[in-house]
């Protein structure tokens, strides 16, 4: 009993794996989780909290510890000679070492303006991020509409076989009948060959496709997966890129640096205390070894940023000039790509109008054909040619469908719609 379920089990698994469908967004969602570079996006958030955390311990307590020995060519003398008195000199070789405490009391706001620059930084690598990887969307659509195009002349492919497989079928009993000669029949199966090779390579084509297909997602797809054609829906022209949002962010970016600059024109206050033992101490007059120690508050104030405030600034507006002008360049060229795109797909759609009818009469013809041939009236050889003919045209309307779809999808990826 056990045998039997672990077979039933075993060939569920086979049923669900075989022809299983595969949908254009599913193979997009699976790549960009395989994908080596969404693995960024992690590293870009450690890097932000590292930073933020770097710049918070900020607030704790510095220390340096210091020590230094010095010879002095001359130290201070009392000039005084008083009986009974005697008045030592310092040495002339000193020692010291120290313990320096800062508290930071008040910073002007820099630690705040460069925790939200660490965010920016972060936020304008994970746009970037974001475009890098936006374009793996077009070559999984290359990929897909390639299998879908492939799938469509297996189909047509298979039915110029059926044609032709009738055809010899129908010419072969006219040989026997003495109304065609053996070489109607070479004809056909030469034509049966050719189309079988085309076969051969399409399989082949296909497997190719689904090799890579199955790199970018990380997984193999199965041979006789069905690919799902994607709905034929007029695409929106908005544009959505992620590149929008990266230049949104850059600016965002030289915000947090003129904050940066100005934090730095504020002063600062804070606490200091400094232990020491050496010689001399405090008391210059005692010439031995001991502790001491000061402690105090301190206000800075570093003018010297006010020397390069103007060009600082200028320089950021630099900045952000660029930026708007790359945004204009890139919706410009976008635009102009939609617009090209939109007029591919009318262009498109007034073809398939007629291929339809076009296939309709190509087989009215090759039912005339077929019955001329029956009465000696037609060769096989113009047959053959009607039959391509047809095929042609069906081949024409698969094309029209795929490219059509191709040319939709294109738009939704130029415009992220």
């Amino acid at each position: 009993m056990k045998r039997i379920i672990i077979l039933i089990i075993a060939a569920w698994g086979i049923f669900n794996s075989a022809g299983a469908q595969q949908t254009l967004e599913q193979c997009r969602q699976k790549a960009r989780d395989n994908y080596p570079l969404v693995r960024k996006y992690g590293l870009i958030t450690a890097a932000r909290d590292y930073n933020i955390e770097n710049v918070s311990k900020g607030n704790l307590p510095q220390f340096t510890l210091s020590a230094k020995a010095s010879y002095q060519s001359e130290v201070t003398k009392i000039p005084l000679k008083i009986a009974g008195l005697n008045i030592s000199s310092v040495s002339r070789d000193q020692y010291q070492a120290s313990l320096d405490i800062k508290q930071n009391i008040w910073d002007g706001g820099r630690m705040a303006s460069q925790k939200k620059m660490a965010e920016a930084s972060a936020d304008v690598e994970r746009e970037k991020n974001n475009v890098d990887l936006y374009d793996l969307n077009q070559r999984i659509d290359q990929i897909y509409f390639g299998i879908l195009l492939i799938d469509e002349q297996l189909k047509q492919n298979q039915l110029l076989m059926d044609d032709l497989d009738r055809n010899y079928k129908q010419i072969d009993s006219y040989y026997r009948n003495g109304v065609a000669n053996e070489s109607d029949l070479d004809a056909v199966r030469a034509e049966q060959l050719d189309t079988k090779q085309r076969r051969i390579a399409l399989t082949d084509n296909r497997s190719i496709y689904i090799g890579m297909l199955s790199l970018f997602l990380g997984e193999q797809v199965a041979s006789d997966a069905n690919f799902q054609k994607p709905i034929d829906k007029e695409p929106a022209t908005e544009i959505n890129r992620p590149e929008l949002q990266w230049f949104n962010s850059q600016e965002a970016q030289l915000k947090r640096q003129r904050e940066v600059l100005d934090a730095a024109l504020r002063p600062h206050l804070g606490l200091f205390a400094q232990g020491s033992y050496g010689r001399p101490g405090l008391n210059t007059l005692n010439n031995n070894f001991r502790p001491y120690y000061l402690v105090g508050i301190k206000f800075e104030w570093n003018l010297d940023g006010y020397y390069t405030r103007k060009n600082d600034r200028l320089l950021l507006d630099n900045s952000k000039t660029e930026i708007d002008n790359a945004r204009d360049v890139f919706l410009f060229n976008t635009r102009m790509q939609v617009a090209q795109q939109t007029g591919n797909v009318s262009s498109m759609r007034r073809q398939m109008q007629e291929d339809d009818e076009i296939i309709v009469l190509r087989d009215r013809i090759c039912k005339a054909g077929e019955s001329k041939v029956a009465h000696g009236t037609l060769s096989v050889t113009e047959l053959l040619r009607m039959i391509n003919a047809k095929d042609q045209a069906r081949q024409t309307k698969a094309l029209h469908e795929i490219e059509l779809l191709s040319d939709i999808y294109q738009i939704k990826y130029t415009t992220n719609q």
